[in-house]
């Protein structure tokens, strides 16, 4: 395999993003990835059973935020996570997705203490492709079916390089299960799938702040390539 020329950077690993206890294995409920979860935004509008649903209409979800300092500064990575389980958790909201067999979908939802959050249905074989979240921290859940995350165990340089070759050891990999879920801190890169052949998954997306942009990556290897920078008018 070809490596970056010497003026490209190269990643280095570091420790696993810091998240609440729990949060860092696949142990119900805690645990992408993230998503974006999975990242929240998608090449594929939501759509309708019957008529092509914008990607922000459907149910609003509210939650409350704990103490006077949270509603302040926003939520941190527990408060998301928790969120994130106990929307999971509502099976009419979750049974209230449209699903298509062709992409996934999504609905906005409203997240604690001004957060960004997602309601979103994978169908099999579906999945985000390598991105990032920026300065946000997030969490996510699995609420139906099953999702697969690949992430990184390494800091991206925020700018500056097209092309980069990881070092060994920073790939990282877990199955979230129904219940299952994660939280992860700024700069977190991953993709996140749902590899099943038959059965739809269907999961919850929170992010603090609202994602000001993702950017996408390709990856042959050990190279890691920019492809494209998506900001929130692509996905909202």
């Amino acid at each position: 395999m070809s490596s970056p020329s010497p003026a490209v950077p190269t990643a280095a690993p570091v420790p696993s993003p810091t998240a609440p206890a729990g949060a860092g294995a696949p142990v119900a409920p805690g645990g992408v990835p993230a998503a974006s979860g999975a990242s929240a935004a998608s090449g594929t509008s939501a759509t309708s059973a019957a008529s092509g649903a914008s990607a922000v209409s459907g149910p609003v979800v509210s939650a409350r935020v704990g103490s006077a300092r949270a509603a302040a500064s926003g939520p941190t990575v527990a408060e998301l996570l928790d969120f994130v389980r106990r929307t999971a958790e509502d099976l009419d909201l979750i049974a209230s997705l449209p699903l298509d067999p062709e992409g996934r979908t999504w609905v906005r939802l409203e997240g604690p203490g001004g957060s960004e959050a997602w309601l979103i249905g994978w169908p099999p074989g579906s999945g985000t492709g390598w991105h990032d979240h920026a300065d946000s921290v997030g969490a996510f859940t699995t609420a139906a079916g099953t999702l697969k995350e690949h992430s990184l165990a390494v800091r991206l340089p925020t700018d500056g390089w097209k092309t980069l070759e990881l070092n060994d050891g920073v790939d990282r990999s877990r199955e979230l299960a129904a219940g299952q879920g994660r939280a992860f801190g700024q700069n977190h890169v991953h993709e996140v799938l749902n590899e099943s052949d038959s059965v739809h998954a269907v999961s919850v997306h929170a992010y603090y702040p609202p994602l000001p942009l993702i950017r996408r990556f390709s990856r042959t290897g050990a190279v890691l390539r920019l492809e494209q920078t998506e900001r929130p008018e692509d996905w909202q």
